[in-house]
């Protein structure tokens, strides 16, 4: 569905990712992990070719990214910053109907099948009572919403997640995590996001993609990538893991960081 092979990517002369190698299966939640400055929300925007690599091959449905055309490619893929902004008085609707824009020629208004879209979104992440409201008047939670829906209302077959749940108590946390995986599995979207909780990761994904210093160091399930001797490695982070009873995925309780000797 989306595969990277021998991906190198930088900033002017600094090398973030190198020989880098990734094959994201169709319907898959991948949650990819590592510490700050490892390489993950770069391998994101480059999956999403808003970053060039400096070499290496992206491929989407086996067809390589260079040789697509930007509509073809927001048609396909839809990345989600952890970032987003828009005008205080745009309503939820308005904010939604920007998914749409992809696969409008530029002379075309919107249409019944576009507003018909954007209810659907948007009653899909649970704003319909909200259709109308300004996206200034929304909670955190609320708003990442609000931006879920404009992703879907792009019907994409892939959505990248550039952090979702940052800034966003454990609450919404909670209820955007659980909204994530109701998508993947009612709509069948292929999910790659970047995260930084383990046990979210954890518990949520089909399968775990653990970097550190721009390399992939454990690529699997989480019950295959998640020990002991990987969080030492790549976090130097002494750990308890059990298993969570309810979702039957390894459990993760941070002890004490490892001093440098």
């Amino acid at each position: 569905m989306l595969k990277a092979n021998n991906l190198k990517v930088g900033y002017e002369e600094k090398i973030i990712i190198e020989n880098l190698n990734i094959d994201i299966k169709k319907g898959q939640i991948v949650s990819i992990l590592g510490p700050n400055g490892c390489g993950k929300s770069t391998l994101l925007k480059t999956l999403s070719r808003m970053i060039k690599p400096v070499s290496g091959d992206i491929y989407i449905e086996n067809k390589n990214i260079t040789s697509l055309k930007n509509k073809y490619i927001s048609q396909k893929l839809c990345l989600l910053s952890q970032h987003n902004s828009a005008p205080n008085d745009i309503s939820v609707e308005e904010l939604v109907y920007f998914g749409r824009i992809p696969h409008k020629k530029w002379y075309e208004s919107k249409m019944k099948d576009d507003e018909e879209l954007v209810d659907w979104a948007i009653e899909n992440v649970g704003l319909t009572k909200y259709k109308k409201s300004p996206i200034s008047s929304l909670s955190g939670g609320e708003r990442q919403r609000a931006y879920l829906a404009q992703a879907l209302c792009q019907k994409p077959e892939i959505l990248l997640l550039d952090e979702p749940t940052t800034y966003l108590d454990i609450s919404h946390q909670l209820e955007l995590m659980e909204l994530i995986n109701e998508i993947n599995e009612k709509l069948n979207i292929t999910i790659v996001m970047v995260l930084h909780d383990l046990n979210q990761a954890s518990k949520y994904s089909d399968r775990v993609v653990i970097m550190k210093d721009g390399k992939i160091i454990a690529d699997g399930k989480p019950k295959d990538t998640i020990n002991h001797e990987i969080i030492k490695k790549v976090y130097r982070v002494e750990c308890d893991i059990d298993n969570d009873p309810i979702s039957n995925r390894p459990r993760i309780h941070p002890i004490q960081t490892i001093k440098c000797s």
